[in-house]
């Protein structure tokens, strides 16, 4: 009877980075030049990829799901505040907000799991060189992306359905520049101690298990390598795992920091900064640090560069 008389909230308001007025128009800027550099750089990456057959094996497959990956999640976190700095309307519907949640978690498991399966094939080329073409054919590439992009929705799929269980009755101001659980929580009323431990323990599950497997990797990697007899050998594996442990360290460092804890713990100022590391400077660099830390895309974007057009004209 007391829910009854309750007025639910069925949309919220985006409180952004900042409710400064005179700030507004040099966010709004900062952020779709973000936005325009995310896409263009992992862009590249895919159209690289796709255009020069060198770049045809199994690690720069799964660099191009990561790209895609990026792109979406840049996507669903900033075009909040893009509409927000174009319309002026911070006002997002009940259903697109848990919407949000739903493939902001997809897109956060994605980028993890793709990173794990990127750390097992560089495991296979440096540990087992003999065998990484027939370890890593093209039916268990595709198979192993099927399942990073099926597990992903799975493991957001129940904290979801869960937050669509809570009613909000209160406050419907969410401060956050998109629509998080976390701060979505706070508004939540009644009890939401069952929502946090499910948080915490499906958090706790992705992380730790593609941790593991990175850790493991690496540590099987980093013994093959230091078998090598000759120095070169030893800087030229190593040198192809760079780029990856690079992303690896800042990703994860960013996502333990968020999710490994009970969320709604935190204090509002550093979940958004935190916020802002994974979900918008992480896949804004991913292209850069790939690109420059490798050989074979740079070469590949010399040559794209630099190749004629060629028109032919005539049927």
């Amino acid at each position: 009877m007391e829910q009854l008389n309750q007025t639910m909230v069925t949309f919220f308001f985006i409180k952004g980075i900042s409710d400064v007025p005179e700030l507004q128009v040099p966010i709004f800027l900062l952020v779709l030049l973000i936005y325009l550099l995310t896409l263009g750089g992992n862009m590249t990456i895919l159209l690289l990829v796709c255009l020069d057959h060198h770049l045809h094996t199994p690690m720069y497959f799964f660099l191009v799901n990561l790209s895609i990956v990026d792109m979406c999640s840049s996507t669903v976190t900033l075009h909040t505040m893009l509409l927000i700095g174009i319309t002026g309307n911070r006002t997002i519907s009940y259903l697109r907000c848990i919407a949000q949640i739903h493939f902001i978690g997809w897109f956060i498991n994605e980028e993890l799991l793709f990173l794990t399966v990127m750390s097992y094939d560089r495991y296979v080329a440096i540990c087992n060189p003999l065998r990484y073409k027939m370890i890593m054919n093209q039916r268990i590439c595709a198979l192993l992306a099927s399942v990073c992009w099926v597990l992903g929705v799975l493991e957001i799929t129940p904290y979801v359905v869960l937050v669509t269980e809570l009613n909000f009755c209160g406050p419907n101001e969410v401060d956050h520049y998109f629509c998080d659980a976390s701060p979505l929580l706070k508004l939540a009323c009644g009890n939401i101690k069952m929502k946090e431990i499910v948080d915490f323990i499906v958090s706790m599950f992705v992380l730790i298990s593609s941790m593991l497997v990175i850790f493991i990797s690496y540590f099987c990697i980093t013994l093959t390598v230091l078998k090598m007899p000759s120095s070169k050998g030893r800087y030229k594996a190593f040198s192809t795992c760079t780029s990856h442990l690079a992303v690896v360290c800042v990703y994860y460092g960013s996502m333990s920091f968020t999710y490994i804890r009970v969320r709604t713990a935190s204090t509002v100022s550093t979940n958004k900064l935190v916020s802002v590391l994974y979900s918008v400077i992480t896949p804004m660099v991913n292209p850069i640090i790939y690109s420059l830390r490798n050989k074979d895309v740079r070469l590949a974007l010399q040559k794209a560069l630099r190749k004629p057009k060629v028109f032919k004209l005539g049927v």
